[in-house]
C-alpha cells in the first residue's frame, strides 16, 4: 500500500462504511487496518477505484474524481513478495537417520584416519599391472614371430611338393607351433606361481648378534653394558620365525 492508497481506504470508509465489506474479496490480504507498506492485491485496487468513481459526487474533491482512479492509485505499488514459510520441523525418523549417518561417516573418518592406504601399493599394483601387460604383448608378438618363421620355413623347405601340400604342411606346422607355445608359457607361469607360493611359506630367520643396554648416565661405549640374551642358542644366533616382506 503506499499513501495514496491508505487515504483512498479512508475516503471510501467515510463514503460509505457500511459497503466497504465488498472491497475485502475472498483470499485477499486483509484492509481492516490499512497503512504503508502492507499486502494489497491488484483486484481490490481495481474494486476499490470503482468503488469511489461509483461514489464521486460524495467525495471532498468531487470536482476532480481523477485521483482516485486505478492510474493514480498504482503509482508508487510494488509487487509484494511474502515472506517464505517457516521451516517444517524435521520428523524423529529423519533426525535418527541423520544421526545414523553422521556416526557412520564420523567412523569411516577415523578408520581412515587410523588405517589410512598405503600409497605405495597403490604404485606397486600399477607396476605389476604394466609388466604383466608389456610381458602378455612380448608373448602374443613372440608366438606370432615363431608360428610365421616355421611357416615359411617349412614353405620353402618343401619347394618341390604341390601347392596345395605345402600349405597344408605350412599350416600344420606353423599350429603345432602356437600350441606348443601355449603350453610352455602355460607350464612356466605355473611354475613361477608355485614358486611364489612356496617363497611366502619359507619362515623369516632374524639373527641377534649382540645386544646393549643404553644407560644415559653413561659418556662413552665402554660404559655401556652388553648383556647375553636368554634366546640365544649355543652358537650366539637367535632364530625368530616371521614372514618375508
Amino acid at each position: 500500500m503506499t499513501p495514496a492508497v491508505v487515504r483512498a481506504l479512508d475516503e471510501a470508509r467515510r463514503v460509505a462504511d457500511h459497503q466497504t465489506d465488498q472491497l475485502q474479496l475472498p483470499d485477499e490480504p486483509s484492509l481492516e487496518a490499512p497503512i504503508p507498506g502492507n499486502p494489497i492485491s491488484h483486484d481490490q485496487l481495481i474494486a476499490l477505484s470503482k468503488f469511489l468513481r461509483r461514489h464521486a459526487d460524495q467525495l471532498h474533491n468531487a470536482d476532480d474524481p481523477f485521483p482516485y482512479s486505478l492510474d493514480t492509485l498504482l503509482k508508487g505499488c510494488t509487487i509484494y513478495v511474502p515472506p517464505p514459510p517457516p521451516k517444517r520441523e524435521p520428523t524423529p525418523e529423519y533426525k535418527a537417520l541423520m544421526e545414523r549417518l553422521r556416526r557412520e561417516e564420523e567412523a569411516r573418518q577415523y578408520q581412515r584416519m587410523i588405517n589410512p592406504p598405503a600409497p605405495e601399493a597403490l604404485y606397486e599394483e600399477d607396476d605389476v599391472s604394466y609388466q604383466e601387460v608389456h610381458r602378455q604383448i612380448i608373448l602374443i608378438i613372440n608366438v606370432l614371430i615363431s608360428v610365421v618363421c616355421c611357416s615359411v620355413f617349412i614353405w620353402v623347405a618343401a619347394r618341390h611338393w604341390s601347392a596345395p601340400k605345402r600349405l597344408g604342411l605350412s599350416l600344420s606346422g606353423s599350429g603345432l607351433i602356437a600350441v606348443a607355445e601355449v603350453v610352455i608359457y602355460n607350464g612356466y607361469v605355473r611354475r613361477i606361481k608355485q614358486a611364489k607360493l612356496e617363497e611366502k611359506k619359507k619362515p623369516e630367520i632374524k639373527k641377534i648378534i649382540e645386544s646393549w643396554v643404553i644407560d644415559g648416565s653413561a659418556t662413552t661405549k665402554d660404559d655401556a653394558v652388553s648383556i647375553p640374551s636368554k634366546d640365544y642358542t649355543e652358537d650366539g644366533v637367535r632364530y625368530r620365525k616371521g614372514k618375508h616382506r
